[in-house]
Protein backbone atom coordinates (compact mmCIF):
# COMPACT_ATOMS: atom_id res chain seq x y z
CA UNK A 1 0.00 0.00 0.00
CA UNK A 2 1.32 3.31 -1.13
CA UNK A 3 1.20 6.62 1.03
CA UNK A 4 -1.41 8.05 -0.71
CA UNK A 5 -3.50 4.68 -1.02
CA UNK A 6 -3.44 4.82 3.11
CA UNK A 7 -4.21 8.87 2.96
CA UNK A 8 -7.11 8.21 0.25
CA UNK A 9 -8.76 5.39 2.57
CA UNK A 10 -8.14 6.68 6.41
CA UNK A 11 -10.16 9.66 5.07
CA UNK A 12 -13.22 7.46 3.93
CA UNK A 13 -13.72 6.87 7.38
CA UNK A 14 -16.99 8.61 8.62
CA UNK A 15 -16.07 12.19 9.97
CA UNK A 16 -11.70 11.65 9.54
CA UNK A 17 -9.33 14.45 8.84
CA UNK A 18 -5.96 14.84 8.77
CA UNK A 19 -3.58 17.66 9.64
CA UNK A 20 0.28 17.77 10.15
CA UNK A 21 -0.12 17.99 13.69
CA UNK A 22 3.82 17.11 14.44
CA UNK A 23 5.17 19.39 11.30
CA UNK A 24 5.34 18.39 8.22
CA UNK A 25 6.77 15.27 6.96
CA UNK A 26 3.84 13.19 9.32
CA UNK A 27 0.11 13.55 8.36
CA UNK A 28 -2.03 12.61 11.39
CA UNK A 29 -5.56 11.20 11.11
CA UNK A 30 -7.77 12.23 13.40
CA UNK A 31 -11.51 11.31 14.32
CA UNK A 32 -13.38 13.79 17.21
CA UNK A 33 -9.76 15.18 17.87
CA UNK A 34 -8.45 11.98 18.50
CA UNK A 35 -5.26 10.55 16.51
CA UNK A 36 -6.11 6.51 15.01
CA UNK A 37 -3.02 7.22 12.75
CA UNK A 38 -0.03 8.81 12.10
CA UNK A 39 1.69 8.62 8.37
CA UNK A 40 5.61 9.31 7.93
CA UNK A 41 6.94 10.62 4.96
CA UNK A 42 9.82 7.97 3.65
CA UNK A 43 13.06 8.92 4.00
CA UNK A 44 16.35 8.01 2.96
CA UNK A 45 17.04 5.91 5.47
CA UNK A 46 13.85 4.08 5.64
CA UNK A 47 10.04 3.62 3.47
CA UNK A 48 7.37 5.49 4.71
CA UNK A 49 5.37 3.98 7.71
CA UNK A 50 2.19 4.45 9.81
CA UNK A 51 1.76 3.95 13.33
CA UNK A 52 -1.72 2.50 14.65
CA UNK A 53 -3.53 1.57 17.58
CA UNK A 54 -4.05 -1.27 18.65
CA UNK A 55 -5.67 -3.98 20.85
CA UNK A 56 -2.88 -5.26 22.93
CA UNK A 57 -2.92 -9.09 22.14
CA UNK A 58 -3.32 -8.51 18.43
CA UNK A 59 -0.22 -5.70 18.16
CA UNK A 60 1.34 -8.78 19.43
CA UNK A 61 0.41 -11.18 16.78
CA UNK A 62 0.49 -8.92 13.97
CA UNK A 63 4.37 -8.39 15.34
CA UNK A 64 4.76 -12.12 14.93
CA UNK A 65 2.84 -12.59 11.83
CA UNK A 66 5.12 -9.57 9.93
CA UNK A 67 8.24 -8.34 9.92
CA UNK A 68 7.35 -4.80 8.89
CA UNK A 69 5.17 -4.70 11.77
CA UNK A 70 7.12 -3.14 15.18
CA UNK A 71 5.98 -2.00 18.26
CA UNK A 72 5.07 1.86 18.12
CA UNK A 73 7.36 5.02 17.02
CA UNK A 74 7.52 7.35 19.60
CA UNK A 75 3.95 6.02 21.03
CA UNK A 76 2.91 3.64 23.99
CA UNK A 77 4.12 0.50 22.74
CA UNK A 78 1.63 -2.13 23.96
CA UNK A 79 -1.40 -0.10 22.36
CA UNK A 80 0.35 0.83 19.31
CA UNK A 81 1.89 -0.91 16.49
CA UNK A 82 4.52 1.37 13.45
CA UNK A 83 3.89 -0.68 9.67
CA UNK A 84 6.46 -0.21 7.42
CA UNK A 85 4.84 0.27 3.96
CA UNK A 86 7.40 -1.57 1.77
CA UNK A 87 4.74 -3.97 0.26
CA UNK A 88 5.06 -7.03 2.89
CA UNK A 89 2.15 -6.68 4.57
CA UNK A 90 -0.96 -7.02 2.52
CA UNK A 91 -3.04 -4.04 1.73
CA UNK A 92 -6.13 -5.69 2.96
CA UNK A 93 -4.33 -6.24 6.19
CA UNK A 94 -3.07 -2.82 6.37
CA UNK A 95 -7.05 -1.70 5.63
CA UNK A 96 -8.17 -3.75 8.58
CA UNK A 97 -5.21 -2.00 10.59
CA UNK A 98 -6.56 1.44 9.75
CA UNK A 99 -9.87 0.20 10.30
CA UNK A 100 -9.19 -1.41 13.54
CA UNK A 101 -7.68 1.72 15.12
CA UNK A 102 -10.51 4.05 14.22
CA UNK A 103 -12.50 1.67 15.63
CA UNK A 104 -10.23 1.77 18.60
CA UNK A 105 -10.03 5.13 18.83
CA UNK A 106 -14.38 5.50 18.05
CA UNK A 107 -14.89 3.38 21.04
CA UNK A 108 -13.11 5.46 23.93
CA UNK A 109 -15.13 8.43 22.84
CA UNK A 110 -18.67 9.78 24.49
CA UNK A 111 -21.36 7.43 23.81
CA UNK A 112 -23.46 10.25 21.62
CA UNK A 113 -20.24 10.70 19.65
CA UNK A 114 -19.64 6.71 19.32
CA UNK A 115 -23.71 6.21 18.62
CA UNK A 116 -23.14 8.45 15.63
CA UNK A 117 -20.06 8.00 13.99
CA UNK A 118 -20.95 3.76 13.79
CA UNK A 119 -24.33 4.77 12.39
CA UNK A 120 -22.15 6.85 9.73
CA UNK A 121 -20.26 3.93 9.31
CA UNK A 122 -23.09 1.43 8.97
CA UNK A 123 -24.68 3.47 5.94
Amino acid sequence: MTPQELSDFALELPEAFDDEAFGPGAAVFKVEGKVFAILQDPSEERPAQVTLKCEPDLALHLREQYAAVEPGYHVNKRHWNTVVLNGTVPVEEVREMVEHSYDRVVSGLPKAARDRLRLLRAA
